[in-house]
């Protein structure tokens, strides 16, 4: 059995807690109960995006409560300020573009007057308990468990305020570099795919700058021609031109990617305007990740050329590729939520399917929100929904969309 959660092992966590237990303003009367819930692994399902942390904890009811954590963002004309800071140091841009991140940072970009951990009422918290307090216990459980966090990754910190460990990197490059558009906001530099060469060569490192055409801002600055009715759209989203020349040697993408990039992005746009399918634009690089493997599906190659890309093992990119095939990001949420105990009325409810379909039930094993029977397992979480895994090697892979009764998927 896994021990007690920690947090605060690294300077980055312990820098995440004296902000949280000295300088953001929360009642300390508030924060025991968390510590206590944390340290006891009660958080799951913590996820860290742009000004927001969620969660699931589990309190004293069979269903875990659902936790919001919403921060301020800093805005564009900030993380100019902060990454011209990085930029600044040479040994903090050189620990930067080596994937570390020195403590430093928090100090230099305080004395610029940015922010980066909470401060007095930078933590807006909701819970879906019944408490009234702010934060109750479990939001302040969540917030030591994003202490934990931080201990794997400080850029979850940067994440969280509203950029990326891509995007910074970037920002360092282009001021070290001696380039304006490191220094322009977004009203001058629209942020966006298509960058120009001229951008491409600042952030790499200067030498001799090409422009292929015109410099992104004149092309974002241009007017879109409307879009294409329904009915006009090509009967397939095309093939992208081949680039005209290699990327950098240091750059971090190639020209086959970059080429692979534009097809994604022309099939989603095609099925988007065809089918009002999602743009699938706000997956984070996990998500994402899944998506693309639900493609290769069927083709091994493609798959196992992601996996080597990537660093992520084929039959976990087919675990994944399959949730998201079958149930999208509600998919890729079920197969890794963790066990949990439903009320009993559930568990019969899911024996009952099985006895309705012809299983014996003296034969069907009843783990936590599991039940197997064979090679059929059915799983239900935490919003009452129930999924039907497959046995398929060593593996469980979700096989079906999610049914709100549990006869709906044994009953075959």
């Amino acid at each position: 059995m896994a021990g007690p959660q920690q947090f605060g092992l690294t300077w980055w966590g312990r820098a995440w807690v004296d902000a949280l237990e000295h300088r953001a303003g929360i009642d300390p009367n508030r924060l025991p109960r968390g510590r206590t819930y944390a340290r006891q692994d009660r958080v799951a399902r913590l996820e860290v995006a742009r000004g927001k942390v969620t969660a699931l904890v589990r309190g004293t009811r069979a269903l875990p409560y659902r936790v919001t954590i919403d921060v301020p963002v800093l805005d564009d004309g900030d993380w100019v300020t902060v990454a011209a800071v990085i930029a600044g140091r040479a040994a903090n841009a050189a620990a930067l573009l080596d994937g570390e991140l020195d403590p430093s940072v928090v100090q230099d970009a305080a004395a610029a007057g940015i922010g980066l951990l909470p401060g007095v009422g930078d933590l807006k918290t909701r819970c879906s308990c019944p408490d009234l307090a702010d934060p109750c216990k479990h939001a302040a459980a969540v917030c030591y468990a994003v202490a934990a966090a931080l201990d794997d990754d400080p850029f979850v910190l940067f994440e969280l305020r509203g950029t990326t460990k891509a995007a910074l990197l970037d920002r360092v490059r282009m001021h070290r570099a001696g380039s304006p558009l490191a220094a322009a906001d977004s009203s001058t530099a629209p942020a966006g795919p298509g960058g120009s060469g001229r951008m491409v060569a600042a952030a790499f490192g200067g030498g001799a700058v090409v422009d292929p055409g015109m410099v992104a801002r004149d092309a974002w600055s241009r007017t879109v021609a409307p879009l294409p009715e329904r009915r006009d759209l090509p009967r397939s989203p095309g093939t992208p031109a081949q680039w005209p020349a290699d990327p950098p040697r240091d750059a971090p993408f190639t020209a086959d990617g970059l080429t692979e990039l534009a097809a994604d992005a022309a099939r989603r746009a095609w099925a988007q305007l065809g089918d009002g399918a999602s743009s699938h634009l706000d997956l984070d690089e996990q998500t994402d990740l899944a998506r693309r493997a639900a493609d290769r599906l069927g083709r091994l190659e493609g798959l196992l050329e992601l996996s080597r890309r990537t660093g992520v093992s084929s039959a976990q990119l087919t675990h994944q590729a399959l949730a998201w095939r079958n149930a999208g990001r509600e998919g890729l949420e079920a197969i890794e939520e963790a066990l949990w105990r439903p009320p009993v009325s559930v568990i019969d409810e899911g024996l009952a399917a099985f006895d309705e379909a012809g299983f014996d039930p003296a034969e069907v094993q009843v783990r936590s929100n599991r039940l197997t029977a064979g090679d059929i397992q059915l799983r239900v979480t935490a919003d009452g929904r129930w999924w039907r895994f497959e046995r398929r090697g060593r593996a469980w892979e979700l096989v079906e969309p999610p049914a709100s009764a549990a006869i709906d998927l044994v009953d075959t």
